[in-house]
């Protein structure tokens, strides 16, 4: 993997990432402008107040119903404000969202108090986004995981069948049942992108594997991750993967009682390095969808005057999907082959099926 990094780090700048001193939301309250005057961004970019004081920009974020502390792409995002907002000087905030009719309300709360970028953090925001993007067309927003057709939203898509295509290539590699199983959250696109490339990935190179699929439902339920995952032990899988939010931690608290108990079973983590949080004796590895440096890169445009509405898209080429870059559990014959399998994708000369 160190072949990949090499070339694709010149598209991220990953500084080290700055932490805030607690995980605790200011319930979408703005900070005070400095100097009691109005905050202005001049044309060139310069983070300056009309008064000649340097700007504090206020950068805010809403999750889904998976919370902040999921594990996954919710908290990879927070993670992303805060090193922002350390490398910036920046104010960041997040709420959490009960339920989807908490979306719009959140949202209209951080832009009603003055946020300069409010981020919505998942594919079901989508509609939200775009309700308050409409009602607010000076406000500037942002979204992942969805695509939002306004003229003051960037929308930040990830092409996650890349980068479960080379998970696929390790289970596919590693299974000792020739069963393998996927956990997936709620059946919707970026969902099933996660399937498709993962089940592409095993069969290359172990045609004769059986990829067993289970979907929940949802994405902020353990206890149906945990019933899943056991079905798929029970039924011989020896390695899943999921791509399920929160409900993946019950994915990890079954494989972690198996593992207790003298199963040989594994789990393959998403969007984060699952192994910081579950240890490496039950991750295998995990595909990352680095929503951090996503977070951090568009917010950062903002700071310095290039904000731009509209799609990007990160796959391998851009480093915006992988494998962690430190993979104890898997042999160096077996990341040879991801390396490999990895330039095919860049190179054009495998292209992963989405669906």
């Amino acid at each position: 993997m160190a072949i990949i990094a090499a070339v694709f780090a010149l598209t991220f700048v990953l500084a080290g990432c700055g932490k805030s001193d607690n995980n605790q939301n200011n319930g979408g309250q703005p900070p005070e402008t400095q100097g009691g005057q109005q905050n202005e961004q001049t044309e060139t970019g310069s983070n300056e107040t009309s008064g000649g004081e340097e700007k504090q920009y206020y950068v805010v974020m809403v999750t889904d119903v998976g919370g902040v502390n999921d594990n996954s792409f919710n908290q990879s995002a927070w993670e992303g404000l805060q090193q922002f907002e350390s490398e910036y000087g920046a104010k960041v905030d997040y709420l959490q969202s009960q339920s989807d009719a908490d979306y719009v309300p959140n949202l209209n709360q951080f832009v009603k108090n003055g946020a300069d970028l409010t981020w919505g953090i998942g594919f079901l925001m989508g509609d939200a986004v775009k309700q308050v993007a409409d009602q607010n067309p000076d406000a500037k927003l942002a979204i992942i995981d969805q695509v939002v057709d306004a003229p003051n939203v960037a929308s930040v898509t990830f092409k996650e069948h890349e980068g479960s295509y080379l998970v696929g290539v390790v289970a596919g590699l590693m299974t000792k049942t020739n069963k393998i199983g996927f956990v997936g959250g709620m059946e919707i696109p970026v969902i099933k992108r996660f399937e498709a490339g993962f089940t592409a990935g095993v069969k290359a190179v172990n045609p004769d594997a059986n990829v067993i699929i289970n979907y929940t439902g949802a994405f902020d339920a353990p206890d149906q991750g945990k019933a899943a995952a056991a079905t798929l032990y029970n039924d011989g899988a020896d390695i899943i993967f999921h791509a399920a939010g929160a409900t993946g931690d019950g994915v990890f608290n079954e494989g972690i009682e198996r593992k207790k108990a003298g199963g040989d079973v594994w789990v393959i983590g998403v969007d984060k390095d699952q192994s910081i949080t579950f240890g490496h004796d039950i991750t295998l590895t995990s595909m990352m969808k680095r929503v951090d440096q996503a977070v951090v890169q568009v917010s950062a445009d903002l700071v310095n005057g290039r904000f731009q509405p509209g799609l990007t898209e990160l796959g391998l080429a851009e480093n915006g999907v992988g494998l962690p870059e430190n993979n104890p559990n898997v042999p160096e014959d077996v990341l040879k082959q991801v390396d490999e399998y990895a330039q095919k994708i860049v190179s054009g000369e495998i292209v992963v099926p989405s669906e």
